[in-house]
């Protein structure tokens, strides 16, 4: 009994809330080898990862559904073009867009380009300057040619006014000095001959003093024609040239100016840069284009008013007989299918093919719009004479229940993008169900199913149910 209260003593006592000397040795001891055990599987990985992705997608619908309530979803129909012909072809051929004019711009005058102010694509007007030259030396021509014209012009004012009064009296004082000299000339001689007739003096200078009376006689009949024609004023043939001179002043000042505004080179019509040929530093010539590398060139840009598009058509010559001039007919893109463009046929080549055996056909384009380019493919269904007379008026065909009259005037309500807008339109013709409007191009998203909350501005989900037909 004592030995074990003995024994008991000796042991350590453990304080309660603590670890025990021996728990915490054995604590130590104690490690987690995270090499040893079984791999997570790869499945649980991608588990985990594919929860993180669902998560992410509930959060971004949770956050849009407040938009997307607040789209009213509405169904559209794809208004198309009605033609007179729509549902008659006599002839269906194909072909490429061109301009109905296509301008070359050339400078006409010959210089090293300063300055270019377009590019490719940008719509000019008339008049608008589109490469500027270097001018120094035109300025330099035109600044002569005003000196000359001033010249001209101070001249003839001089004819015109006659000689100053002091002019005149010169002229008639050098006359009377003449005439003086004369008299003493004459006396001279009538001595000089007494003197020789009695031989005191030489014969030479008897014909010394004869030599100088006659020159002064004709100084004298000189001097006093000169004064007479200073006294009448100058001839009308004389003021008749120098207004010629003054006329070829001011030709050649006109020229100079013309030149140098010739250095602004500026676009003849309104319309739109097909090509850019020309850039700055480089040379133009209105003489020649040289094909060598670093040349003048012949022109600058080329344009064209893509407003007044026409299709080139080879059309075989035994189909050429169901055509003739004016004729309906309806234009199709490759690019666009399911728009439709009214044209008319305005030219028949009186030439054909001999090769291709077939004749050259010009249709124009009626309200064509930016999403026609030149060289484009085009399909042409021409119409019948039949079907032009039986259809009625061309235009733009909706279904009658998209056109909304609670304003003064008719109008529908198109799609573009996420609103709505409202165009306003005059009925035409009726066709069953559907109506042909004006005031549309075709193509737009016509909005024929919608709640009565609806309205212009509206945020809206089309729906496309098809095309207008």
């Amino acid at each position: 009994m004592a030995a074990g209260l003995e024994q008991h003593a000796s042991e350590p006592r453990e304080t309660p809330g603590l670890a025990s000397p021996t728990t915490h040795m054995a604590l130590r001891t104690l490690r987690i080898e995270r090499s040893v055990g079984p791999e997570r599987p790869a499945w649980r990985r991608r588990g985990v990862w594919l929860g993180i992705g669902v998560a992410v997608a509930a959060g971004v619908v949770f956050l849009t559904m407040p938009v997307l309530r607040s789209a009213t979803e509405v169904q559209t129909v794809r208004a198309t073009l009605a033609s007179a012909g729509q549902t008659d072809s006599s002839l269906v051929a194909t072909g490429y867009i061109v301009a109905h004019h296509t301008i070359d711009v050339n400078s006409k005058v010959t210089g090293r380009v300063r300055w270019i102010g377009v590019e490719k694509g940008d719509r000019v007007t008339a008049g608008q300057v589109l490469v500027e030259l270097e001018d120094e030396e035109f300025k330099a021509q035109r600044d002569q040619a005003r000196g000359q014209v001033k010249a001209a012009q101070a001249y003839l004012q001089e004819l015109r006014t006659g000689l100053l009064p002091e002019e005149i009296e010169q002229a008639r004082n050098n006359v009377d000095e003449a005439r003086a000299t004369l008299t003493n000339d004459r006396t001279t001689l009538e001595r000089t001959r007494q003197l020789a007739e009695r031989g005191l003096v030489p014969r030479q200078q008897l014909d010394d003093a004869q030599a100088r009376y006659d020159a002064d006689q004709q100084r004298v009949d000189g001097l006093t024609q000169a004064y007479a024609l200073k006294r009448r004023g100058p001839r009308l043939e004389e003021i008749q040239r120098a207004e010629g001179s003054l006329l070829q002043a001011q030709g050649q000042l006109a020229y100079a100016e013309a030149q140098l505004s010739a250095t602004r080179i500026r676009a003849p019509v309104t319309g739109t840069i097909l090509d850019r040929t020309a850039e700055k530093g480089e040379v133009v010539t209105s003489t020649f284009a040289s094909a060598a590398a670093g040349g003048p060139l012949g022109s600058v840009v080329a344009l064209a008013d893509l407003e007044d598009l026409q299709v080139e058509l080879d059309v075989a010559q035994d189909q050429i007989a169901s055509l003739h001039a004016h004729q309906r007919a309806i234009v199709t893109t490759d690019a666009y299918r399911d728009r439709e463009y009214g044209g008319v046929l305005t030219e028949i080549s009186p030439r054909a093919n001999r090769q291709k055996a077939t004749v050259l056909v010009k249709v124009r384009i009626e309200r064509a719009d930016d999403s026609l380019r030149p060289d484009m493919n085009a399909t042409v269904h021409f119409t019948s004479d039949k079907s032009a007379a039986s259809v009625g008026p061309s235009g733009v065909l909706v279904p009658a229940e998209a056109i909304r009259t609670d304003r003064a005037a008719p109008y529908v309500l198109v799609a573009i993008g996420d609103r709505a807008a409202a165009r306003t339109v005059h009925t035409l013709t009726r066709r069953g169900d559907q109506v042909v409007v004006d005031g549309l191009i075709g193509g737009e998203e016509v909005i024929i199913k919608s709640p009565p909350t609806v309205k212009e501005g509206s945020r809206i989900r089309p729906s496309n149910q098809g095309t207008a037909r």
